[in-house]
C-alpha cells in the first residue's frame, strides 16, 4: 500500500485527477436540490491509497455505497439539480466542519488511515481548498443563483447508512435527518410511515447537529431553507435495481409533498 509523500508540493490535485464536484441537471426546473456529500470514493493520485486495504476503500468508511445510483435517478425523476462530491470521505470529509477530528479521519470505524496521521496544518488546509472548499462553494453559488431567480429551493442532503454498526443491527430501512428544521422531515414521515412495509427512522440512525454536520446547518438552516437528510439503508440500494426502486419512491413522495410545500407557500 502507497502512503501520501506529505508536503511536497503546494497542489494535490493534479493531471490525471478529476474535479471535485460532479452535477447533473443545473438547470433543473424542480424545487428541489440534491446534494451527496459521499457521492464518490476516488483518492487524489498524490495520496496514494491513504494505506488503506482495496476491501476498506470500497466500505462504507470510503463513501456512501448506493447512493450515487439513487442521487443521479432521482435527479433525472424530478428535473431537480443535483450537487455531488467525487472524492472519498477519507481524504476529507465533506459534511463535517473542517477541523473536528472526523473531518480527516485517522481512525475510520476502527480501521486506521495511516495516510491521515500526523498531517501538517498546510497539509489539511491543501484537502480543504482544492476538495471541500470547491464543493460546498458550488452548493452557495447554486442557492444564490435561485435565489436570485426567485426559485424556490428546498434541500434535500442524501446518505446511506450501513445496515450493522458496531456490532448492534439497525432495523430501519431508511430515516429522516433534521435539527431546527423540522417542515419537511414530518412531511416525509408522514409519507413513509404510511408504506405499512417500511421500518422510518425518526433523526435515526443520526440525528443533525452543528458538529457532526455541514451541508444542512450552512447551506439549509442558516440560509432558512426548507431541508431533510435522507439516509437509505445500504444493503437496500447496493444494486440497481435497488437503487431504481428507492429513488422511484423518493420521487413520487417528493412530488406529492412538493404539492404540499406550495399550497403553504414554501416551494
Amino acid at each position: 500500500m502507497d502512503l501520501e509523500i506529505a508536503d511536497v508540493s503546494d497542489q494535490l490535485l493534479g493531471k490525471g485527477d478529476i474535479p471535485p464536484v460532479h452535477e447533473v441537471n443545473a438547470a433543473g426546473t424542480s424545487p428541489f436540490l440534491l446534494t451527496a456529500d459521499h457521492y464518490g470514493r476516488v483518492l487524489p493520485r498524490a495520496l496514494g491509497d491513504l494505506g488503506v486495504a482495496d476491501s476498506d476503500l470500497v466500505r462504507h468508511i470510503a463513501w456512501d455505497i448506493g447512493i450515487a445510483g439513487v442521487a443521479e435517478r432521482l435527479a433525472e425523476m424530478l428535473d431537480a439539480h443535483l450537487i455531488a462530491q467525487r472524492y472519498s470521505r477519507l481524504v476529507i470529509d465533506c459534511n463535517r466542519p473542517p477541523g473536528v477530528a472526523s473531518s480527516i479521519p485517522v481512525i475510520s470505524e476502527a480501521t486506521a488511515i495511516p495516510g491521515n496521521e500526523d498531517l501538517s496544518a498546510a497539509a489539511k488546509e491543501m484537502r480543504r481548498r482544492e476538495i471541500f472548499n470547491p464543493y460546498h462553494g458550488r452548493i452557495g453559488a447554486a442557492i444564490d443563483a435561485r435565489v436570485k431567480a426567485r426559485k424556490p429551493t428546498v434541500l434535500v442532503a442524501l446518505h446511506s447508512f450501513t445496515p450493522v454498526y458496531y456490532g448492534d443491527p439497525r432495523p430501519w430501512h431508511i430515516g429522516t435527518l433534521y435539527h431546527r428544521d423540522t417542515v419537511l422531515p414530518r412531511l416525509m414521515l408522514q409519507h413513509l410511515r404510511a408504506e405499512s412495509e417500511l421500518v422510518v427512522g425518526d433523526n435515526q440512525p443520526y440525528a443533525v447537529s452543528d458538529i457532526t454536520d455541514y451541508t444542512i446547518p450552512v447551506h439549509g438552516e442558516a440560509r432558512g431553507l426548507v431541508n431533510t437528510g435522507i439516509e437509505i439503508r445500504q444493503d437496500l440500494i447496493a444494486n440497481e435495481s435497488g437503487q431504481q426502486q428507492w429513488a422511484e419512491r423518493l420521487a413520487r413522495i417528493l412530488r406529492e409533498i412538493e404539492i404540499t410545500l406550495r399550497e403553504q407557500g414554501m416551494a
